[in-house]
């Protein structure tokens, strides 16, 4: 029988677990709500029980897996140690290592949950067939994930692929949740994209919009009205996809990658969106005469549990 592997993706409300075949066979996926009191004491103590209890239910032990991979919300070193989990409460600690003690030795790794969304795509979903990868998340923020020759690369201090944060807007005058202004974020994330459209639609009261009769105005809202031809609305996404396009462009000139991967709640818009996104990006980068395909990523919030499986796979 061949080994197992679990696959963790932790989330601010609830941890995602996968038991994975080496092949990429998912076997069996469940949930366990993130218990974060106690400054998220609770949390690695119960992934492991969760665990065992899966592996005893089909007679298996600790000792009939590879081994579990966990995805982090937050800034990851190669040692698997973590300066903070804002979500999570945690601070100044390796779950990677507390984690395999409470799993009788059983190998851990981990990364960044954007970036570990990335490699599950790249494994088993959207991105599969290519080595070089770059995986842009469009939901309340930004999120990015970069994949050279099939490795995460997450750079010197684990902040490699904050693609919501380049700075792409001048005279912003809102300030992103970083701290910054006039990042990626703010325009082309689900409450960027609608803020753009409050913004035109303020400029000048009397142009018209079907979006004015919106209560609550919010991305689909806007991607609705524009794929039924609202021309403010239209406007309003053609500005979102050149900032994103404008960014993305910036990126294949540093590492050249064959494919852009978006994922998402926003990606729903599919390829009314894409294309957009594709065409700002080939206009933005014509040193690259092999443009880069912009595609949707396919496993949807099981990429996380899928790519910490990969982990632990090499």
């Amino acid at each position: 029988m061949s080994r197992k592997c679990i696959g963790i993706d932790i989330g601010g409300t609830t941890v995602k677990l996968g038991m994975f075949e080496q092949d990429g066979t998912l076997l069996e996926k469940w949930e366990i709500p993130t218990r974060k009191e106690n400054g998220g004491a609770h949390i690695l103590e119960d992934i492991a029980a969760a665990i065992k209890k899966k592996a005893a239910e089909r007679g298996l032990s600790t000792a009939d897996f590879e081994g579990a991979g966990m995805g982090l919300p937050g800034p990851v070193l190669e040692d698997g140690h973590v300066e903070f989990c804002v979500n999570l409460g945690w601070k100044a600690m390796n779950p990677q290592k507390i984690l395999s003690g409470l799993l009788d030795g059983m190998p851990v790794k981990s990364a960044n949950d954007a970036n570990v969304a990335a490699l599950g795509e790249l494994w088993q979903g959207g991105g599969r067939g290519y080595k070089n990868m770059v995986m842009i998340t469009l939901g309340t923020g930004v999120g990015g994930g970069i994949i050279l020759n099939e490795k995460i690369w997450s750079g010197m201090q684990g902040v490699g692929g904050e693609i919501g944060h380049i700075h792409v807007i001048e005279g912003e005058t809102e300030q992103c949740n970083c701290g910054g202004y006039g990042c990626l974020e703010q325009a082309a994330s689900a409450t960027g994209i609608a803020r753009l459209a409050r913004k035109l639609l303020e400029a000048d009261p009397a142009r018209p919009s079907s979006l004015r009769e919106v209560k609550n105005l919010s991305a689909k809202s806007v991607l609705d009205a524009a794929r039924a031809g609202d021309p403010l609305a239209l406007e309003s996404v053609e500005t979102s996809c050149r900032y994103l396009g404008w960014a993305m462009a910036g990126i294949t000139m540093v590492v050249d990658p064959e494919a852009y991967l978006i994922g998402g709640g926003v990606s729903r818009a599919g390829t009314f969106l894409t294309e957009k996104i594709q065409r700002y990006h080939d206009q933005l980068s014509p040193m690259a005469t092999k443009k880069a395909k912009v595609l949707l990523a396919t496993l949807g919030n099981d990429a996380g549990i899928y790519g910490a499986a990969k982990l632990v796979l090499g």
